[in-house]
């Protein structure tokens, strides 16, 4: 489930189409090389789209199109399905605790559904309006969006920026309660916490209406106010208090209420862990018009979100995103099916920090900005942080200054190295119509 306005994890957080196949493409090795250039995209990029690869579903020239190869590249890795795998641990031991509830309804695992989905799905089921600014491709990876930059359409097809992109597809199948687990996709900033695809589990279910009553016999706040919705969200509350005893052992926890646009009413859990408030997952009471979209107006119930990296970080002490991804025997060698264990770091190498510096066009977004830094530099650049801003009243132009980190997760990168990822990045960095200083 996401969070609105955005926020690293929203699901529900950080509660997401059309055709629910199970992933057939092959695993990627990712190296610890700088992230190749693509010279023939800048053209492109500029034009709002980029250059058509052959027999990509993710690459196509289409309109709007804004998916580049790093994130090709990323797409069917499915680390949420590998057993020995810090997101895998959590994910079955989420998993087993639904599924030992003394309950006759039962939670079905659903971990393999298309990344490439609609957005009618995404967002139009879930009640998120189009202006919304969840929905710009500043913040979302579209592979076709007739509209372009500015206008966003229920049959636009991107990489799900959220497991809830699957939640009215799953209900429309007549599922009563499930855990959806996938990969998810964001631009977004750059830095140890965030990363462009993550893990979210989604968890739905559905109650029968002659426990909490008929809701198409009542106005809105008749509902909101009726013992059924109050059942509703006490069992929620109840079921997932009892899931963060089970990841973190006896923890204080704090319930807040807040506003997502497909629960109501909704609510965030946190938890008082290593001495500080810690958010973990949102949540909240289906909101009756999602239920409208897919046909279920006499039907009622719960869903949360959560992001895995975000509890597995805390878990496993793993103090950097990108460690998920890595293929480092000295990190996948720590970890195994069913034990949470502390990590151990194996070394670490130096930085090296750059600057650039430029003045902005009126359309500026820096997500797009990250974007190329992303695609020139790969998991080598662990940080690209605003450090200074300024407004030339002469001139009326706004500077910007950012300082890139540079650092590897495996080996101590070469001063050749970090100059030419800095040169191709002031030269990418022109495509955005910045004026380099």
């Amino acid at each position: 489930m996401r969070r609105f306005p955005r926020q690293p994890m929203l699901t529900l957080a950080s509660i997401t189409l059309a055709n629910a196949h199970v992933m057939t493409h092959p695993p990627v090795r990712m190296t610890s090389t700088p992230a190749r250039h693509f010279s023939s995209e800048r053209s492109a990029l500029k034009r709002g789209r980029m250059a058509a690869t052959a027999e990509s579903r993710f690459i196509t020239g289409n309109v709007g199109n804004n998916v580049t190869p790093y994130i090709e590249n990323l797409v069917g890795r499915d680390l949420h399905k590998n057993p020995d795998q810090p997101l895998g641990i959590i994910k079955a031991k989420i998993e087993n605790y639904f599924n030992s509830l003394d309950s006759d309804m039962k939670f079905d695992v659903v971990d393999s559904l298309d990344p490439l989905v609609d957005a009618q799905r995404c967002f139009d089921d879930l009640l998120i309006p189009t202006d919304h600014p969840g929905r710009k491709p500043s913040d979302t990876y579209y592979v076709t969006r007739d509209g372009g930059r500015e206008v966003s359409s229920a049959a636009d097809t991107l990489l799900r920026t959220h497991t809830s992109a699957h939640q009215s597809t799953l209900m429309r199948e007549g599922r009563e309660a499930f855990l959806c687990t996938g990969d998810v996709y964001r631009r977004d900033e750059i830095d140890a916490t965030h990363f462009p695809v993550f893990h979210q589990m989604e968890g739905v279910k559905l109650f029968d209406p002659a426990l909490v009553g008929d809701p198409t016999t009542m106005t809105r706040e008749e509902w909101l106010a009726s013992p059924g919705c109050e059942l509703i969200a006490a069992d929620l509350k109840k079921t997932l208090e009892g899931m963060c005893d089970e990841l973190f052992g006896p923890v204080e926890k704090r319930w807040i209420d807040e506003y997502f646009p497909f629960t109501e009413p909704s609510f965030e859990l946190e938890i008082f862990y290593n001495g500080d408030w810690m958010e973990v997952l949102g949540c909240g009471v289906i909101h009756s018009g999602v239920l409208d979209n897919v046909g279920k107006p006499d039907r009622r119930g719960w869903a949360f979100g959560l992001g895995l990296e975000r509890l597995a970080m805390v878990l496993f002490s793993i103090p950097d995103i990108r460690l998920f991804w890595s293929a480092d025997k000295r990190f996948t060698k720590q970890f195994k099916e069913g034990q949470i264990t502390t990590f151990k770091p194996y070394s670490k190498y130096p930085p090296c920090f750059k600057d650039i510096s430029f003045w902005l066009p009126d359309d500026f977004e820096p997500n797009d900005f990250f974007e190329i830094g992303r695609e020139v530099c790969g998991e080598l650049v662990e940080n690209m942080s605003l450090v200074d801003e300024f407004t030339n009243p002469k001139k009326g132009k706004t500077s910007h200054c950012y300082r890139i980190t540079y650092r590897s997760m495996d080996r101590s990168l070469t001063d050749e190295e970090v100059n030419e990822m800095q040169n191709k990045l002031r030269e990418r960095a022109t495509d955005l119509g910045v004026e380099l200083r």
